[in-house]
């Protein structure tokens, strides 16, 4: 059974704007093994975009060590957003359609793996994360600059 951290954030500039996550993978000695920044899209608020890191995140573990060892796997996902966390773990309704439809992205992601588990942590404590999606936020702004 293997342990993995996920630390993810997201964040739209403009809120709705252009948005992006960060995900940052740690092994169960707290190492980083993969990290990633990603562009969501425009118009995005920042619950969005926060809900879009989730998603991408469990995609890409996925993507990356494959449906067997995600079935035998158990996930610590922190994040500092309070509403995202505190829906998932089932502690606030959900009253935006939008929300309520990436909420159950997430959970029928979830199902894929052994456990995962969705914790709140400071600010300070995702300064990782939060660079990955002000850097995938600035490379989009050069790319669009470039067109």
């Amino acid at each position: 059974m293997k342990k993995i951290t996920i630390y993810t954030d997201g964040g739209s500039r403009g809120n709705p704007g252009p948005a992006a996550a960060g995900i940052v993978f740690l092994n169960g000695k707290d190492q980083i093994i993969k990290e990633y920044g990603e562009f969501l899209g425009n118009g995005l608020t920042n619950n969005e975009a926060e809900y879009g890191a989730v998603i991408f995140a469990l995609k890409k573990f996925k993507q990356l060590f494959g449906k067997n060892i995600a079935e035998t796997s158990e996930i610590e996902l922190k994040s500092d957003s309070e509403l995202l966390v505190k829906q998932l773990n089932g502690e606030y309704k959900i009253l935006d359609s939008k929300i309520q439809n990436l909420f159950l992205t997430v959970w029928n992601l979830k199902l894929d793996f052994k456990k995962i588990k969705f914790k709140l942590i400071v600010r300070e404590k995702n300064q990782e994360a939060d660079r990955l999606v002000n850097e995938a936020l600035d490379r989009e702004v050069r790319n669009q600059k470039l067109l």
